[in-house]
């Protein structure tokens, strides 16, 4: 069949066509889904039948990597290249793929309809060197991949609290129970929720570390003709899958935290916006949805599953709106806050997966027992994501207080009888600690104090025979490719600290390559429009200060 054969696409888009412009990256997944690639002819009937400016869908399409404007094999395998399995030879894995399968990164074999390419963060960091596999409408059995892909993932720690039903098979409805913790919620007044999840001293789990509760009551007394609810599920940040164990293993955890958030703000709608990578996902998703609508559970929220392209950005609340509202994942400016004026316009309140895990145990312990776990200033338990080189990568759920100790050791400690040389906290967006930092509590307070972020769980490993210059050029990588490029201090700053560390990671330090990196890093830090900007120098503003001989500090 020719990419211009539109008689397969006119009843695929059929059923977008009322949601107008919001239905626009569905209904291109549903076109590439079927040609493998999004032709200018099929681009413009896409624009066609959802009334959207043709220049607006060519926007969107070069916007988001996992859109293709050239043709593509319909199959295409993903490897990843970031830091955790660059420690696993994922560079070998790549190489091996194009040998075996006679093309080139970036290359579609014409016979076999496939494409291989390297690729940001997956999702799967306990399970280095990791490859995606996306199916089109060929069969992929000739390629030696399970065509029922699932991951199951070690779960581990001290809690099982919001592990309780994780690593294993998807938990249904009938093995999770009814939805106490919502029914509790709704004999209370909406105040009343939302005061119980003030008292518990939730923050959000993201990264950002907001509390809840206040977020919640601003949108519970904002004015608006509808409210939103929203889970932000696009987790794609290098060495984070916590929220993946959470939707794959048990999903309805998650559903009956945005119920509870929904009846506290007065919303009518919901969306699970998940990354793109994690396309096994949705079904679990969509079926425990399913199950809550027929048990009752969903008689005053509509949720709907929302699937990104291939965006970091899109973790950016705004960014995130932009995205469901059919538009490029351009951050906004604040204020308004998303509070007030969030997707459509209306007042919204947007909670990672982790976060909206945490809302049934409150409710159903009561905040005073709930505050009873981890520390007086960072109250319950925390999902930490362990990686690298480690014996037992995989997630570990603790009180707030254990130390990083404490947290390597249930990992097995440093694999292979070797010794620390770091250990990478909060993600690509995060810090180095050391040996010196394995008596730190793992609080946000205590990791501020140390000069650490919390960030969103990311413990990756480092031994102590790993170059440090080759982790930060993929984390440079990462951020020069992920910069949406709506402000200048991004924008170039991520490409320009990506070509020093290039260099470095060359062993081709130039004179003033200290101090170049500092002046990008601190302009980022200080000028950049969103979290991306701010905090894409955070890592290598660490390294150089705990390594600054790697950087040629003694030439500058």
């Amino acid at each position: 069949m020719s990419e211009f054969d539109l008689s397969l696409l006119k009843p695929a888009l059929e059923k977008y066509i009322s949601m107008g412009r919001p239905g626009l990256l569905p209904a291109l997944h549903a076109a590439q889904n079927i040609y493998g690639w999004l032709s200018e002819p099929v681009a413009a009937e896409v624009a066609k039948a959802l009334r959207v400016p043709l220049a607006d869908v060519h926007g969107v399409i070069e916007f988001y990597a996992m859109y293709y404007n050239k043709p593509t094999g319909k199959n295409v395998i993903r490897v990843c290249a970031d830091p955790a399995c660059g420690l696993r030879d994922a560079d070998g894995l790549l190489k091996k793929l194009c040998r075996e399968f006679d093309v080139n990164p970036h290359q579609t074999h014409p016979e076999l309809d496939l494409t291989i390419e390297p690729s940001p963060c997956l999702g799967l960091c306990d399970q280095v060197p990791a490859m995606l596999v996306m199916k089109g409408n060929h069969a992929i059995e000739d390629f030696g991949v399970d065509e029922a892909f699932r991951p199951i993932s070690p779960v581990g720690g001290t809690l099982r609290m919001l592990t309780k039903n994780c690593g294993g098979e998807t938990t249904s409805l009938k093995k999770y129970g009814e939805y106490s913790a919502l029914k509790k919620a709704k004999a209370m007044s909406r105040e009343e929720v939302v005061n119980e999840i003030k008292a518990s001293g939730l923050v959000g789990r993201g990264g950002a570390a907001f509390p809840t509760g206040v977020k919640w009551e601003g949108a519970l007394k904002a004015e608006g003709d509808a409210k939103y609810v929203i889970c932000n599920a696009d987790e794609s940040e290098p060495g984070t899958f916590k929220d993946r164990i959470l939707m794959l293993d048990d999903p309805h955890m998650t559903i009956e935290g945005m119920c509870i958030a929904a009846y506290a703000i007065g919303a009518t709608k919901g969306y699970i916006y998940i990354r793109g990578e994690y396309p096994y996902i949705v079904p679990a998703l969509e079926n425990a949805i399913n199950e809550a609508k027929e048990a009752g559970y969903l008689e005053d929220l509509d949720i709907e599953v929302r699937v990104g392209a291939g965006a970091y950005i899109c973790g950016e609340e705004t960014a995130l709106f932009e995205s469901i509202e059919g538009k490029r994942g351009f951050p906004r400016v604040k204020p308004p806050f998303p509070t007030t004026y969030g997707v459509f316009g209306k007042p919204t309140v947007i909670n990672n997966v982790e976060t909206l895990c945490n809302v049934p145990l409150i409710i159903s312990m009561g905040s005073a027992e709930y505050r009873k776990i981890g520390t007086e200033k960072s109250p319950g338990p925390k999902l930490f994501c362990v990686s690298g080189d480690v014996v037992k990568p995989g997630l570990y759920e603790v009180a707030f207080g254990a130390t990083l100790r404490d947290v390597l050791d249930m990992a097995g400690s440093v694999a292979s009888g070797k010794n620390l040389k770091s250990v990478l906290f909060g993600g690509a967006a995060g810090a180095f600690a050391t040996s010196e930092h394995l008596d730190v509590k793992m609080t946000f307070e205590d990791l501020r104090a140390a000069g650490l972020p919390l960030g969103s769980g990311v413990v990756m490993v480092f031994d102590d025979t790993r170059d440090m210059r080759d982790v930060l050029k993929r984390l440079g990588h990462f951020f020069a490719h992920e910069s949406c490029g709506k402000c200048y201090p991004c924008q170039m700053g991520t490409q320009r600290q990506r070509e020093i560390l290039d260099r470095v990671a060359d062993g081709n330090v130039q004179d003033g390559d200290f101090v170049r990196l500092q002046d990008v890093g601190w302009t980022m830090t200080d000028a950049s429009l969103c979290g991306l900007g701010q905090t894409a120098a955070s890592a290598v503003l660490s390294a150089m200060n705990l390594w600054p001989e790697l950087f040629g500090a003694d030439n500058n």
